[in-house]
């Protein structure tokens, strides 16, 4: 084999590993686990403004990455899930936030607190920044229902519950644009810092590394 022939060789296993590890990183994007950044405030405490998380895709089955439709199901979201979906209004935008009706519940809230199927949800998670209650003619923050959700769909809300644009204002979550659960918290720090700025450096959350989202 001449120097020309051995080099075309080395090229060639250089341009499979490539195109193997692409194809094994795209595969992996679409049907296991997908990365996310948190954008606002509307799960706080539970997730921060620059945490970075990555999202179990594989949980609630296998998709049709074009259609959404389940090929092969495992499972499907259940009360408490922290779940990100494609914002319903405008479906290329990715929201996340809590799973608190599934299919066929019974939603209603009075005064800030949640019930389900007549029965109080423990909102362990829950943060209120506000004691002001909105009464439901002025708007359904603090009161709002009683909603059924529909077969194939959830109702969702954020955990900052007085800061959190969800399921209240726009409405149900097609179970087909439920992206994944969030699952662990791989990165965090301050986005309102320039990106080259040393500060930003200096507010790296270290003790939320490896956090697991509840």
């Amino acid at each position: 084999m001449t120097v020309k022939e051995t080099r075309k060789s080395v090229w060639k296993e250089y341009l499979e590993a490539i195109t193997i590890a692409v194809l094994l990183a795209l595969f992996i994007r679409t049907f296991v686990v997908q990365a996310f950044k948190i954008p606002s405030g509307s799960m706080l405490p539970t997730l921060q403004i620059g945490d970075h998380l990555l999202v179990n895709k594989f949980l609630y089955g296998v998709k049709n990455p074009f259609t959404g439709n389940i090929l092969i199901p495992f499972g499907k979201p259940n009360h408490g899930d922290v779940v990100v979906f494609r914002f319903p209004q405008d479906r290329s935008v990715d929201y996340i936030k809590r799973v608190v009706g599934v299919s066929g519940d019974m939603v209603v809230i009075k005064n800030k607190k949640v019930f389900v199927n007549d029965k109080i949800v423990e909102e362990i998670h829950a943060q209120y920044t506000s004691d002001s209650i909105v009464p439901a003619a002025a708007g359904p923050r603090d009161n709002f229902g009683p909603v059924k959700v529909p077969e194939g769909k959830i109702f969702v809300m954020g955990d900052n519950r007085d800061n959190s644009y969800d399921s209240r204002f726009w409405g149900f979550v097609d179970q087909r644009d439920v992206l994944g659960k969030a699952s662990i918290i791989y990165w965090s720090w301050n986005i309102d810092t320039s990106l080259f700025s040393v500060q930003r450096f200096t507010t790296i959350r270290w003790g939320r590394f490896g956090n697991i989202i509840h």
